[in-house]
């Protein structure tokens, strides 16, 4: 097990939402000296150019790549090239820079949107490369899987200690709440508090709501992170998630609910749903390094909610 305290880190993506809970957790948990970790920004440092992740890895012990552009349905339907170029480019490069700079360990983190359009549910590790991505999210998750091509190559051929982890749907505290680039947990209760507060009778939303997703909460998420960063040295991929998986018709009805909404949800069906089933096995993860989500799903949509509001 490493001891995280006495490592140097470079956390990637560090002020984006999983980033703050994760240098939180860093800090207040695990007692990390804040002079030992380092926290560029995009606007310090452009890591889709190499001479920035050359700079980025330089005397660091740990990387732990956060970094990604990320967004919904709609943002992955409008920037496919970008979302393929920045993420592909970013990751490639950190993780041959960082092998270069002899760095100990690299945490490369995928994405659920890696997994074949039509996976059996729930989702094995297995399964992965069993097809192709659902086409609205494939540039993005298709770019972020390359990470576990080289993470396993590089362990192959040069004994690079790399991981790759596969985070559920995000949710929490900080999320993004901009209805062009936001996932659909912050889009949903964005939608009803604004309906709420100018005397809508309905709010819109995307697809027809058949579609089912899981979720994780952005606290959980970045202790699983962590502790595969202690416990996991493996070059198979994990899954980092819970076991929920819930019909969109009937998260939209959730929000609507907590947030005392009594108005009409009506669905665009002409717009996508995006992939059609999605749910983890997060047995690998209990098993290699003891990871088991905390947070309730209907609580952790409750601190979102709050959150939202006192911050709105």
């Amino acid at each position: 097990m490493i001891n995280l305290k006495d490592k140097k880190i470079l956390v990637t993506g560090a002020d984006g939402f999983l980033g703050k809970h994760l240098v939180a957790n860093l800090l207040e948990k695990r007692n990390v000296p804040k002079e030992h970790l380092f926290l560029p920004t995009a606007q310090d440092l452009d890591l889709t150019k190499w001479e920035n992740c050359v700079k980025a890895v330089a005397g660091q012990d740990i990387v732990i790549h956060l970094a990604a552009k990320v967004g919904g349905i709609g943002f992955n339907q409008e920037k496919p090239g970008e979302l393929f170029y920045d993420n592909i480019m970013m990751g490639v490069q950190l993780m041959e820079a960082a092998r270069q700079a002899g760095v100990k360990k690299f945490v490369a983190i995928g994405t659920v949107c890696a997994y074949p359009k039509h996976t059996p549910v729930p989702f094995r590790e297995e399964d992965l490369w069993n097809g192709y991505p659902e086409e609205t999210n494939a540039a993005y998750g298709l770019a972020k899987k390359m990470l576990l091509t080289q993470s396993q190559a590089y362990r192959q051929q040069y004994g690079f200690n790399s991981i790759f982890l596969l985070p559920l749907n995000l949710y929490g505290p900080g999320d993004n709440f901009d209805l062009k680039s936001s996932h659909v947990v912050a889009a949903l209760i964005k939608k009803v508090y604004e309906a709420k507060r100018d005397g809508k009778d309905h709010i819109e939303v995307w697809g027809t709501g058949k579609a089912t997703r899981g979720f994780l909460y952005v606290e959980d998420v970045a202790e699983g992170i962590l502790l595969a960063t202690e416990k996991y040295d493996k070059s198979e991929p994990v899954n980092l998630g819970t076991n929920l998986e819930i019909s969109i018709k009937d998260l939209a009805e959730l929000i609507c609910k907590l947030m005392d909404f009594k108005g009409e949800i009506r669905w665009d069906s002409v717009k996508p749903d995006g992939q059609p089933r999605r749910s983890l096995d997060v047995t690998r993860a209990k098993q290699e390094f003891s990871f088991v989500a905390e947070t309730d799903f209907t609580e952790g949509l409750k601190k979102t909610i709050a959150w939202y509001i006192e911050t709105t």
